[in-house]
């Protein structure tokens, strides 16, 4: 009886494990990314992690920042972007205020060809998801931002259920190769709640309905914490968004485990037509993996429809 049960316990134990296996397999995936066109732009989403002041070693901490800087200004470098969103781009301690940013102040140290957008003094305006942009390339012509929130214009209100604040930093820019204007709206919704997350994406539907019939081109990229066919997407979709159609994981655990599709996102409307296939950046850079998300990059030429 004993052996009897221990033999099927050993084959549901592969059983999982050959399932995750091929999970991972069919969510993983590294397909180059191809030199940048100067006919288009290149947008781009990364989640990546926030940092814990008080903490001087082990996960996410001051230690691991700098263990994990150096990798991390690679990858950045590597997506080599027009204009990237970032979320849980901040360095949280008691009394910091919020006024220390460790990574937002080491990729503008590292890459003076980059601006930041949608950041600003803490106590006016939320900078844990900066819009880095070329600024050769794009001028800002406005930013902004709105908390997911029964009251979206109070700075750090907290979410539609009482959690930790979360929210969208938008940006307004004119591309000085096409002369056209565009907006990024970047947002990073609520991981464990759903009806959080639902009632963030409509709160984004609703700002952004303005723009859209006001026909601007506009860039919804993030964290959804939703794939493609969930509600929290098919909102955007059902209102006229283009998803881009990424493929496989954005999310890696910290480890290159890539179980499920993605939740990170680039979607566009307007005079923006998506060149070639979105790219997720799935790799190690200097032996490490900079975060726990992998970027996501996508090209589009703007302008009227060829």
């Amino acid at each position: 009886m004993i052996a009897t049960t221990l033999k099927a316990l050993g084959i549901i134990i592969l059983a999982v494990l050959t399932l995750v296996g091929c999970q991972t397999i069919r969510n993983s995936g590294n397909v180059p990314l191809p030199e940048p066109d100067d006919n288009t732009l290149r947008v781009a989403t990364y989640n990546v992690h926030y940092i814990i002041l008080g903490r001087e070693t082990g996960a996410w901490s001051v230690g691991d920042w700098e263990r994990r800087k150096t990798p991390f200004n690679l990858a950045f470098n590597a997506v080599d972007a027009d204009v990237i969103g970032f979320q849980e781009m901040e360095s949280f301690g008691r009394g910091s205020g919020g006024r220390i940013n460790l990574t937002l102040d080491w990729l503008l140290e590292n890459n003076p060809d980059y601006a930041a957008a949608a950041v600003g003094d803490p106590a006016a305006f939320p900078s844990t998801q900066p819009i880095l942009y070329r600024s050769d390339r794009l001028t800002l012509l406005d930013d902004g931002w709105f908390f997911f929130s029964d009251t979206p214009d109070v700075i750090y209100s907290r979410t539609f259920n009482g959690s930790f604040p979360a929210f969208t930093s938008w940006a307004q820019f004119r591309d000085n190769t096409s002369g056209e204007i565009f907006r990024v709206i970047n947002l990073h919704t609520d991981y464990a709640s759903r009806s959080n997350r639902i009632q963030s994406i409509e709160l984004v539907a609703d700002r952004i309905a303005p723009w859209m019939a006001d026909n601007e081109t506009l860039f919804v990229i993030g964290d959804f914490n939703g794939r493609i066919g969930d509600t929290v997407v098919n909102i955007l979709a059902d209102k006229g968004l283009n998803f881009a159609p990424v493929q496989g994981s954005t999310f890696h655990f910290n480890r290159g485990i890539n179980l499920f599709g993605a939740i990170d996102h680039i979607a566009s409307t307007g005079n923006a037509q998506l060149i070639g296939q979105p790219i997720v950046l799935r790799r190690k850079f200097a032996g490490e993996w900079p975060t726990d998300h992998y970027p996501v990059i996508a090209d589009y030429r703007l302008g009227p429809s060829r």
